[in-house]
This record gives structure tokens, C-alpha cells and sequence, in this order.
């Protein structure tokens, strides 16, 4: 059994899953985040999942997202960059107050999510050495390079995509490989190509820094989340959170 509810967490709208029971005690937590033009509900299956293996999950609506869309669909998929970042630059206020409330058990703190939701999880994981573990499914974390290709910004792409610098994994592998990751993709990703993964799995494993890495591959899926790649998500995190 678990529990499940709409919340605020730092001013932003969030669903929350735990064990039944346990809604309010501290507990292993992973905040996980979903797709772009996507929304924390699209992607509860999530929630629902790692809630009956023991965890709290918290799944917040990305900015422009489910309970906080604005309307204009087809501006916001000249803002995917915008909002990737400001997924980056909300995560301290969600973490701290997740703290404050004393809902985290022990530290043991990881971030997981999906296409732009992988993305983020990848970012933070490089920036936030207090994050115990990370799942990046479907994501890429070299910004700098897929944001000329993949929603493009309106407007100058070098200026609008600045920001992320600090986030790429380029330069961050080290940073990085210091805690348990998981990366899945479909080969036939038709979306964020699957030769993403393979350059950090490649990138990780050329400096010897892939200690801690976990690589998934499933032949023949697009872009798509499958019962396998779910399966495996829950059973990385039941393994290191």
C-alpha cells in the first residue's frame, strides 16, 4: 500500500508518493523529474513504483509544466533550454525544504527522470555532491552541443544556452562518476539519440571513471519508457538509495 498526494514543496507544485503510513517520516528520497511538454501526473507510474519499493518521491512540475502551463504550447517549445535550467536552478529550495521538514532519512538523497527529466538528473548529479545516486533514462548532459539540434532556442542559441555551461557534463566526468549512475536508453531513441548515452558510457569508461556507472540498452524502442526500463529504475535505487 502507499500514499500518494498533490503538495507544495518551495513554492512549487509537486506530487508525493511514500509507503502507506509513512507520509510524514523520514525515509530514503528521490526526487524525480519528467519530459518536456510533459507533467509530474503524466509520469506517477514513477512515483506509484518506487512508493511501493520503500521510497518517498517527490515529482515536481517542471516550470510552464502541468499545473504551471501558461497556455502557449508552441512558445514553450522554443523555451526547452529556459526551462531545463530553471529545473537546475530550483532544485536547492526542493532539497532544503524537503530537509527542513526532516522527510529525508539519513542524507540519503538521488535524482532520477526521464528525456528533459534525465537531463536535469544528470546536471544536478554533477553539481550536487550531496545527491547519493542518479538515474538519467532517455537524457544527455552535453548541453552545450544537442541544444543546436534539439529545440533549438529562439532567438541566439549560444547566449540562451550560456547558462548550462556550468551544468555539462563535458567537463564534470570526474565530479560525476563519484556515485552510483544509471543510464537506459532505447537504441532507436528517435528523440534524444541514443549515441548520447554512448558518449558519456564511453567518455566514463576511457578515464577509467566507470566504476559506478550502470549502462542499459533495449533494442528496437524509441523514445519511450518501457516495463523494463521502470523495472530497472526501481531496482538501481533499491540497490543505492
Amino acid at each position: 500500500m502507499i500514499e500518494i498526494e498533490t503538495d507544495r514543496l518551495a513554492d512549487i507544485s509537486v506530487l508525493r508518493a511514500a509507503p502507506a503510513g509513512q507520509a510524514n517520516r523520514p525515509l530514503p528520497t528521490l526526487i524525480f523529474y519528467h519530459g518536456f511538454t510533459s507533467s509530474k501526473l503524466v509520469y506517477s507510474y514513477f512515483a506509484v513504483a518506487l512508493a511501493q519499493a520503500g521510497f518517498r518521491v517527490v515529482m515536481p512540475d517542471a516550470f510552464d509544466h502541468g499545473e504551471r502551463f501558461s497556455g502557449d504550447a508552441e512558445g514553450r517549445l522554443g523555451r526547452f533550454w529556459q526551462i531545463l535550467l530553471r529545473n537546475f536552478e530550483e532544485f536547492p529550495a526542493l532539497a532544503a525544504e524537503l530537509e527542513d521538514r526532516g522527510l529525508v532519512a539519513e542524507g540519503r538523497l538521488g535524482v532520477g527522470g526521464a528525456s528533459m527529466g534525465g537531463m536535469t538528473a544528470l546536471g544536478l548529479l554533477a553539481r550536487h555532491p550531496q545527491l547519493r545516486c542518479g538515474a538519467s533514462l532517455m537524457g544527455s548532459g552535453y548541453y552545450m552541443t544537442l541544444a543546436h539540434t534539439l529545440f533549438p532556442p529562439v532567438g541566439n542559441v549560444e547566449r540562451a544556452i550560456a547558462a548550462l555551461a556550468a551544468y555539462d557534463v563535458g567537463h564534470q566526468l570526474a565530479s560525476l562518476a563519484t556515485r552510483p549512475l544509471l543510464l537506459w536508453h532505447g537504441e532507436e531513441d528517435d528523440v534524444v539519440p541514443a549515441v548520447e548515452t554512448l558518449r558519456l558510457q564511453q567518455a566514463l569508461i576511457q578515464q577509467g571513471l566507470d566504476g559506478n556507472l550502470r549502462c542499459e540498452w533495449q533494442q528496437g524502442v524509441r523514445h519511450r519508457i518501457t516495463p523494463e526500463a521502470l523495472a530497472c529504475t526501481v531496482d538501481f535505487f533499491g540497490q543505492h538509495l
